[in-house]
């Protein structure tokens, strides 16, 4: 398979400070940006010991303002490592962090913390990732009209992707300056939940994430916005049945991005035998998906359910977070 296609871009889901330092820079150009999440600085944060000195000379301060140190600190970092690919090609070098999860459908709050973090960072090359929420659209909106990169996260239906792409679109249509987007669509999220629920049809087993993630990929596509791509997210494989590039390789489209863990991408990238991917048809998604249902999944609980528990995990882990800090 030609790994060359036109504006397709493979990006890192993880960040933690040892890596940021030795084996992050190693990747590039293999992988031109990186995203991060309140469950990926969670894990990092509390299990790296390159965050204890840090942590210590800050004792006295509430956790949120130490979390925010560490964050921004690594955040300031991959921005640097990426910068060059961001001045070679405004579409790559992002690194992604998002709006504190606690803050939920406070809007007017969640504005004004992606513009501080945004001016924190003073970095072009970040993007902020807010949830595709009722909320969360208003904050997009504002913080995209004010000439700071997006990065809609948690989308799990259509109708989440094209209300993103709409907002997204609208927030500039009156200014020159292109800042990109990117709208997360998460993908194998959908297959772990209805596994179980699959036992007597193996067939349609790892599908739907798939389906569901090119009819969001077509929306999208529809809009003609070269400064909006689609960022296929949750790609990792959980288990032995899959290879771990399957989502990558299923997923291998133009003007889109794909964010994997590490393992993911390593093995893509030593994979001499890739998946073919399914068709971008429509005619065949809508097929696919129907016979989905047709075994008895009700896709539009799903939809609810997962963009529920998508919160609900953030929420959980920054909590942790800030409890432990």
């Amino acid at each position: 398979m030609n790994k060359h296609i036109k504006n397709f871009s493979l990006w890192c889901d993880f960040i933690e400070r040892d890596f940021l330092k030795k084996e992050f820079k190693s990747l590039i150009p293999d992988i031109l940006g990186a995203t991060s999440n309140p469950s990926i600085f969670a894990n990092s944060i509390l299990s790296s010991p390159a965050y204890k000195a840090q942590i210590d000379s800050m004792k006295g301060n509430d956790s949120k303002s130490i979390y925010e140190a560490l964050a921004i600190q690594d955040v300031k970092t991959a921005a640097s490592i990426l910068f060059p690919l961001w001045e070679k090609n405004k579409d790559n070098g992002y690194i992604s962090i998002e709006i504190d999860p606690l803050l939920g459908e406070n809007a007017p709050k969640s504005i004004d913390e992606g513009k501080r973090l945004f001016k924190s960072i003073q970095a072009s090359n970040v993007m902020i990732k807010v949830p595709a929420t009722e909320a969360g659209y208003e904050v997009m909106y504002e913080l995209h009209k004010s000439d700071i990169p997006v990065n809609a996260t948690l989308i799990f239906s259509p109708k989440q992707a094209k209300k993103c792409a709409d907002v997204l679109t609208n927030s500039r249509k009156n200014t020159s300056n292109q800042i990109r987007s990117v709208i997360s669509v998460f993908v194998s999220r959908f297959d772990r939940a209805i596994e179980q629920s699959l036992i007597t049809a193996p067939k349609l087993k790892a599908k739907l994430g798939i389906y569901n993630a090119l009819e969001c990929y077509n929306l999208i596509e529809e809009y003609d916005n070269p400064s909006m791509r689609t960022l296929f997210a949750s790609t990792g494989v959980k288990g032995e049945e899959l290879p771990k590039n399957y989502y990558i390789d299923m997923l291998y489209l133009p003007h889109c991005v794909n964010t994997a863990p590490l393992d993911a991408i390593k093995a893509y990238l030593t994979n001499n035998a890739p998946i073919t991917p399914i068709s971008t048809d429509k005619e065949s998604i809508k097929k696919g998906i129907q016979e989905i249902v047709d075994a008895g999944i009700n896709i539009e609980n799903l939809y609810v359910s997962l963009l529920k528990e998508g919160l609900e995990a953030f929420e959980k882990a920054f909590e942790n977070l800030l409890r432990s800090i």
